[in-house]
């Protein structure tokens, strides 16, 4: 019975970085043209994002990005200088392209404060998942 040369084969994704899904405002700029565009993220990491924008973007094109998020409940951004890394050749349902983006540039303070937000989230995550885990020995 041949069940051809990928049967037990398990696909790892190789991300240096986990990313995390989360829904946060973006404003961005194409490096020729200063004139800013809204956007959100789809996921982030301490690597890049994912990015749903507008308009179609080319790979490789740079872009000047400013991310909001909350930190220690305050408003707080990072700005950063990225580079698209892929793109989705279809419009998503809600008429917007998807874009992967990787930092080229990043202050050490905005990675500092990134990082600590991710840290957060990836905390939040797992004290949910701990509430929401069934039990594994019966309640007294």
């Amino acid at each position: 019975m041949d069940m051809g040369t990928n049967f037990g084969t398990v696909n790892f994704e190789r991300r240096k970085h986990p990313r995390i899904s989360v829904n946060l405002p973006v404003e961005y700029r194409k490096i020729e043209n200063p004139k800013p565009h809204p956007a959100h993220t789809g996921d982030l990491s301490e690597g890049g994002l994912l990015l749903h924008i507008s308009e179609p973007i080319e790979l490789g094109q740079e872009l000047s990005l400013k991310l909001f998020f909350t930190s220690a409940r305050v408003l707080t951004s990072v700005t950063a200088l990225v580079q698209v890394t892929w793109k989705d050749i279809r419009i998503a349902n809600d008429g917007l392209y998807r874009i992967g983006v990787k930092f080229v540039d990043i202050s050490s303070e905005g990675l500092t404060l990134l990082k600590g937000f991710l840290n957060s989230l990836s905390s939040l995550k797992s004290a949910q998942e701990l509430i929401t885990s069934p039990r594994l020995f019966p309640a007294d």
